[in-house]
C-alpha cells in the first residue's frame, strides 16, 4: 500500500489538467428593462470600450443613456432571442461543446465565457481551477484585434486572476485575421452561402463592427486587420475589388467612426446600379444582434426601400464544421508544449 505523502489534514489536490476558455463579447440575461440595463451598464462602463474620463462618462451613462437605451435594445433583442437566450450565447455554447467533443479529454477541459454578462470570465476560471486546471488557454473569439475587444478580454481575465491566491498559468491566443485556417473557413462558408442563393449578387459587403476613428488614430490595428481579411478572401476567391467591399457597422454616439458605414452604403448601392446585394460579417464568429437584427432586418429594409431588389444576410461561421475545424486548428497550435 502506497503511503500518502500529504499530511492527514492537507486539502485534496486534483490531478493537473489544462483548460481552454472560449470567450465572446457578452449577452444580457433577458430582454426586459433591468437585465438589459445591467448588461449595458457593464459593457459601456468598460474603459476599453468608451475612452472618456469615467467620472464624466458615468454621469451620462447612468443618466440619460441607461434610462432610455435598455428598452430600445431589449426590443431589438426580442426579435432574435432563442430558447437558449441570445444567439451569441447559443452559438458560443455550441462551439465549446462541439470542440470538446472533437478534442476534449479527461485532462483537457474546454469551456466558454462571456466578457460581459453571464457566464462570466471569473466564474469560469474558478470552475476550471476547481476541476484541476493548472494551465488555461484564454481564447478571445475575435478574428481582428482591437483594444475594445481582445484587449478587454485580457484585462478582465487578469483582473479575475488578481483575486486568486493560487493562480493557474495562463496563455492568451492572438488575433487570427490573416491566418490561412481562418481565411479557408471564411471562403468555404461564403461559397456555400452564395451558392445557395436564388440570385447572383452584384456586390458582396464584408461588414465589420466599427470602432471610433479616434481609436484607430491612436494606433488600434483593427481597421488594418479588417482590410487584410477582405483582401485575402478576395484574392483566394478571385473576386474583383468592385464585387467585394469592406464596410463598418454598429456605430454609437456622435463621433466619427471607421468608414464607409454599412447602412449608408446599403442606401447608396441601388443608385449605383447594384440592385442585388449580399452581406457577410467576418468580424463575428457567431451570429448575434448585430448580424441578425441590424443587418438581416434593418439593413435589408433600408436596402429595399432605397430601390434594391434582392438582399441576403449570409450566416456567420457559428457551429458549422468549418468553424469547429478552425477552432481545433488554432487551439491545438496555441496549446503547443502544454498538451
Amino acid at each position: 500500500m502506497t503511503e500518502n505523502p500529504l499530511p492527514q489534514d492537507h486539502p485534496a489536490i486534483r490531478p493537473s489538467k489544462t483548460g481552454v476558455l472560449l470567450i465572446n463579447l457578452g449577452t444580457p440575461d433577458g430582454t426586459d428593462y433591468w437585465p438589459m440595463r445591467r448588461y449595458l451598464s457593464e459593457f459601456l462602463s468598460d474603459p476599453r470600450v468608451i475612452e472618456m474620463p469615467q467620472a464624466i462618462w458615468q454621469l451620462i451613462l447612468q443618466g440619460p443613456i441607461l434610462t432610455f437605451r435598455p428598452s430600445k435594445s431589449g426590443h431589438a433583442y426580442k426579435k432574435v432571442w432563442t430558447e437558449d437566450g441570445s444567439p451569441l450565447l447559443h452559438y458560443t455554447k455550441l462551439q465549446a461543446e462541439k470542440l470538446a467533443a472533437r478534442m476534449g479529454t479527461d485532462t483537457l477541459i474546454i469551456d466558454y465565457a462571456m466578457n460581459y454578462g453571464n457566464p462570466s470570465i471569473a466564474s469560469k476560471i474558478d470552475a476550471l481551477k476547481d476541476q484541476g486546471c493548472q494551465r488555461i488557454l484564454v481564447f478571445p473569439l475575435y478574428p481582428q484585434y482591437s483594444a475594445t475587444t481582445t484587449a478587454s478580454v485580457c484585462d478582465r481575465t487578469f483582473k479575475a486572476l488578481m483575486k486568486l491566491r493560487w493562480q493557474p498559468a495562463v496563455r492568451t491566443a492572438p488575433a487570427f485575421h490573416d491566418d490561412p485556417a481562418y481565411i479557408d473557413a471564411l471562403c468555404t462558408s461564403l461559397s456555400a452561402s452564395l451558392s445557395a442563393l436564388d440570385f447572383e449578387p452584384d456586390v458582396l459587403l464584408m461588414s465589420y463592427h466599427g470602432i471610433p476613428k479616434s481609436y484607430f488614430d491612436k494606433g488600434d490595428p483593427y481597421h488594418c486587420h479588417c482590410q487584410k481579411t477582405t483582401r485575402l478572401v478576395r484574392e483566394k476567391m478571385g473576386w474583383s475589388e468592385d464585387f467585394i467591399r469592406t464596410t463598418f457597422q454598429s456605430r454609437f454616439g456622435p463621433q466619427e467612426w471607421l468608414q464607409p458605414y454599412t447602412d449608408k452604403t446599403l442606401e447608396a448601392l441601388p443608385d449605383e446600379g447594384a440592385k442585388k446585394v449580399a452581406v457577410a460579417a467576418p468580424a463575428f464568429i457567431s451570429d448575434c444582434l448585430e448580424t441578425l437584427e441590424e443587418i438581416a432586418m434593418e439593413g435589408r429594409d433600408s436596402f429595399l426601400e432605397a430601390g434594391g431588389t434582392h438582399f441576403a444576410a449570409l450566416p456567420c461561421l457559428n457551429d458549422s464544421d468549418p468553424a469547429i475545424n478552425l477552432l481545433q486548428t488554432l487551439v491545438t497550435r496555441e496549446l503547443g508544449g502544454w498538451v
